[in-house]
């Protein structure tokens, strides 16, 4: 990628990011899911202009150095393939802005949907304590936190390095005072503890996949992403332990990806009810206090897989 000085407004300079992110063949799937967004997203970004800038404002002309940090952070994309959300340092998850970098994944998950839907029709009554399992940057925990502004949220991760980026957002968002993480694998670090809502979207992604995957998921933490031959190394850890972690009015809710699959494989005597969501994304299960206690001693003795 060459500069080009004559390419001088805002509305030129994201022209030209969508056609070298054609050019190059740039995979999409980071917070965008084409090119003209995710070229949008960086040049504002590199620009310090919000994603809803006036229309009228993409014809403004750029100063000699403006140019010159918008050409680096597109050309880092093109070179190096790192999702727009790491070069800026910030991704968006229900409406809020979240720090985000290469300890943790990109925020993405169908689960905001549920969230701003207050996990209708599931969810009888607001939760009074709620668990963000493989919580990452802790975006999904913090969602609940302000969909369910009287609740206490734990956040919990292996991590201790994700758990340093949830701590700065917990941190962003004033949220100190009801909001805490805890660190440990699986359910370990929260022994004899209960919650209304246990949300997680841990590592789920099978080898195959995992191998397949584009170079621009490289640059996320494997840890929250790879999970066995499978992917439900962990999954099935989870659902042998949700019950003893669930009050009795409780409600799961694990997102497992393309490895739905094989969950429905591995337990075809499970009723698990498959959200159905309007803005895009699948493998989203939603199990009952009532059905992990009904299937818990299956889930335990199927945990080798």
């Amino acid at each position: 990628m060459t500069e080009s000085t004559h390419l001088c407004s805002i509305r030129d300079l994201i022209r030209w990011g969508v056609s070298r992110f054609h050019e190059a063949e740039l995979f999409f799937g980071h917070g965008t899911d084409n090119a003209w967004d995710e070229a949008r997203l960086l040049v504002l970004g590199a620009l310090h202009l919000p994603w809803d800038t006036p229309t009228e404002y993409l014809d403004c002309r750029l100063e000699a150095d403006e140019q010159a940090a918008v050409h680096a952070l597109l050309q880092r994309r093109v070179e190096e393939r790192i999702p727009a959300a790491y070069l800026l340092g910030e991704a968006w998850f229900c409406g809020l802005p979240y720090v985000v970098d290469e300890r943790v994944l990109v925020p993405r998950s169908p689960i905001g949907e549920l969230i701003e839907g207050r996990f209708a029709p599931w969810l009888a009554g607001a939760p009074a304590r709620i668990l963000d399992l493989c919580t990452g940057s802790g975006c999904i925990g913090l969602a609940c936190a302000q969909a369910f502004p009287e609740a206490e949220v734990v956040l919990a991760d292996l991590s201790f390095e994700a758990l340093e980026v949830a701590n700065l957002n917990i941190e962003r968002h004033q949220l100190e005072e009801r909001v805490y993480t805890v660190q440990g694998d699986g359910f370990d670090g929260l022994p004899g503890q209960r919650f209304d809502l246990i949300v997680s979207n841990p590592p789920y992604v099978d080898a195959e996949d995992f191998a397949d995957m584009p170079a621009e998921f490289h640059h996320e933490p494997a840890l929250g992403l790879a999970c066995g031959a499978d992917g439900l190394d962990l999954v099935r850890r989870l659902l042998a332990e949700a019950a003893d972690h669930l009050n009795e009015n409780g409600l799961l809710v694990i997102e497992v990806g393309n490895s739905q699959v094989h969950i429905e494989a591995a337990y075809p005597e499970v009723d698990f009810h498959w959200v159905e969501f309007t803005r895009g994304g699948h493998g989203v299960f939603v199990l009952s206090a009532t059905q992990c206690r009904r299937h818990q001693a299956l889930f335990q003795a199927r945990l080798g897989g």
